[in-house]
């Protein structure tokens, strides 16, 4: 610990006593004093904001609280002291609110709960009450060592939460409590499949734990594993058909497998029950979305705000269609939205990106900017990316995976040349790269598939952990690894990805972030065929910087980070050239658009296979698309994206830094 770092300790060590003390006056000095150096300090505006509330500065505290939610969207601390505040001055609705929201985030804050149930009976709610009541009941069942792993966890600790929670089940093997908790920690670090083994097991060892039933149903989804997420949640229906959490979640994996009819059928059930409910009308026009009705999406994206004007995911899935443009009256509606107090966090962000893309189309691009870098710096605030770090793990893949570890392991893998990977950069082109692909009579197009990630994680989990090349870490145990692993890896591939598949010889995984992992598919798919979309640094970075993912892109919510990345991508993808010359084919987007056949021919003849005009008419092919490309790449190729980024070139002068004068000569506009 650095000498500041431990000097603030002392602060507050000496003033939580001062608090304890009830002198609330001392202990908000010593933390003013102490914000003066380090405005930033999390928990001295936590503390600061309660020594405000009870000193009566009602205004100063929510100051506070303001300024940490800002800082950290996530700290169920400060939603739960927000409560306490909007009690203290009376408006209860917003505590209740506010405590909510606390234990969707920390679901150990017992103060929070109790504080939902004495304003919830006090307002007549009892039936709100008592499900408050049974959530307190078992959290105070649940063991202590269980409740501060929980906590641990809202924290971000999850090493600590980790370490502390296998002490517990070396104990205790069978707690189902236990097993939850360590697959979300394994689900928050990617650790998909020893999830999945941890909820299958409590399933087993529990099955009427409607909990944990469910928590192996989103894992399932998470390995896009549906039609054994479909078998879970039939068990669940088979219990309580009518009951709306099942059926809506029975619809979200209807849709997920590609079934939309019977997806849109279900949340309408859904609706049935729960006339106007934002979340269900907003997954209706998901479902929609992908099955290419977009008429009956926006429709259902509408009636979402109409039912809750506070919904930000409505407004954003109209923006993310990229063909819709709001009306002034809608416009209007999102403005009045912006203060609003009680705007949730990610209602916000959502906001703030459909308010970027409202006042892009109208050529409002200083405005435009403005909001989408509102949204990208909430998002960055939720973000714990360390571009730093990212950069050591791909230069670990240069140092690793040398020409001598390819000639020595040349062809060990699974012989298999079914998988088509692109690979690149969100925004890239590679979802037109997909249709295009997809609309070939001998390949299956699928989705970004988290396989090859999966794989890479668990190998840094089991080997070691670090990020560098230190021996028995990912990615240098690669070097390492006896021979038939490697065809072990690619045949478990062919295997699991086998449910993704509608018979064709060849299919698509899209997965960008791939890239970072050639080395890997290459020794466990020697005969896979890898495509690189590329495209101009400066338009693809900036069209990431205004998309907002659902996950797995944190690099995207800063013009530093994401031009840092693109830099760093654009060196692994020379060394991959270099280690593998003539493995991996580069297309650059501006060049389909410039060249659609002969870039066509020049894809096919990479993948080996026979020319088919409807890769040339590839928006007439009837597929799900799931990407915020999906309405973009049904109709013909168009040019209008190229070159939007140029309009925004004012304020890109970070990203232009980021990504260097020397990467940006090798891309002349």
């Amino acid at each position: 610990m650095s000498d500041a770092s431990s000097a603030a300790a002392n602060v507050l060590q000496r003033t939580q006593q001062q608090m304890r003390d009830g002198n609330f006056d001392a202990a908000a000095t010593a933390l003013e004093d102490l914000l003066k150096g380090e405005p930033d300090h999390l928990d001295a505006l936590y503390m600061l904001a309660v020594c405000e509330r009870y000193r009566g500065r009602f205004e100063a505290a929510a100051v506070r609280l303001k300024q940490l939610k800002t800082l950290a969207p996530e700290h169920g601390r400060a939603q739960q002291e927000a409560g306490h505040l909007a009690r203290a001055e009376g408006r209860m609705d917003a505590a209740i609110a506010a405590y909510a929201r606390a234990v969707q985030l920390n679901p150990a804050l017992e103060a929070s709960y109790r504080g939902q149930i004495e304003l919830l009976r006090t307002s007549g709610r009892e039936d709100a009450a008592i499900r408050v009541q049974a959530q307190l009941d078992h959290l105070l069942n649940m063991p202590k060592p269980l409740v501060a792993v929980t906590d641990l966890i809202a924290q971000g600790r999850l090493g600590k939460a980790e370490q502390l929670c296998r002490r517990f089940l070396q104990q205790q093997p069978r707690n189902v409590d236990g097993m939850r908790l360590l697959a979300d920690i394994g689900m928050r670090l990617g650790i998909l499949e020893d999830a999945e083994f941890l909820l299958e097991s409590a399933v087993a060892f529990a099955p009427n734990d409607v909990p944990a039933r469910i928590d192996y149903i989103q894992t399932l989804r998470k390995r896009q594993r549906f039609d054994a997420a479909l078998e879970q949640v039939e068990a669940l229906l088979a219990l309580d058909p009518e009951n709306p959490q099942y059926r809506s979640l029975h619809a979200i994996v209807c849709m997920q497998r590609g079934d939309h009819e019977r997806a849109i059928a279900g949340f309408d059930a859904v609706l049935e029950r729960v006339p106007g409910d934002p979340v269900t009308l907003t997954a209706k026009g998901h479902a929609l979305k992908t099955r290419g009705s977009t008429d009956a999406a926006v429709a259902a994206y509408r009636a979402a705000i109409s039912s809750q004007p506070r919904h930000g995911e409505g407004y954003y899935a109209l923006a993310n269609l990229k063909t819709y443009r709001f009306d002034d009256a809608e416009l209007e509606g999102m403005r009045a939205r912006e203060d609003d107090p009680d705007l949730g966090h990610m209602d916000r962000v959502y906001l703030f990106f459909a308010l970027g893309k409202a006042y892009e189309d109208r050529g409002e691009y200083a405005q435009a900017f403005h909001y989408y870098s509102l949204g990208n710096a909430l998002k960055k605030a939720q973000s714990r990316y360390d571009a730093d770090r990212m950069e050591a793990e791909l230069h670990a893949q240069m140092e690793v995976c040398s020409s001598e570890l390819f000639e020595r392991h040349a062809d060990v893998g699974h012989p298999a040349a079914d998988p088509i990977f692109i690979v690149g950069l969100p925004r890239a082109g590679s979802t037109l790269l997909e249709q295009i692909l997809a609309s070939h009579s001998e390949v299956d197009g699928t989705a970004e598939l988290p396989n090859v990630l999966s794989l890479a994680q668990r190998l840094r989990r089991q080997h070691g952990g670090g990020s560098g090349a230190a021996s028995g870490a990912y990615p240098q145990i690669l070097a390492e690894l006896p021979a038939e692993r490697f065809a072990e890896f690619g045949r478990a591939f062919i295997e699991d990805t086998q449910a993704h598949r509608q018979g064709a010889a060849r299919f698509i995984d899209k997965m960008p972030n791939n890239f970072r992992h050639i080395g890997l598919i290459r020794l466990m798919l020697p005969n896979a065929r890898i495509i690189d979309a590329r495209r101009h640094p400066m338009a693809c970075c900036f069209s990431g910087f205004k998309q907002l993912f659902a996950e797995g892109q944190e690099f995207s919510y800063d013009l530093t980070d994401i031009g840092r990345y693109y830099r760093d991508y654009v060196a692994l993808m020379d060394h991959w050239d270099e280690v593998l010359p003539g493995h991996v084919l580069r297309v650059m987007h501006e060049d389909v658009v410039d060249d659609l056949e002969g870039q066509v021919r020049r894809i096919l003849d990479f993948c080996e296979l026979p020319f088919e005009s409807a890769c040339l008419r590839y928006w007439e092919t009837e597929r799900s698309v799931r990407t915020p490309s999906s309405e973009q790449v049904r109709r013909p190729i168009f040019r209008d994206s190229v070159e939007q980024w140029r309009h925004f070139e004012p304020w890109l002068g970070p990203l232009r830094t980021a990504l260097g004068e020397e990467l940006l000569a090798r891309f002349p506009d």
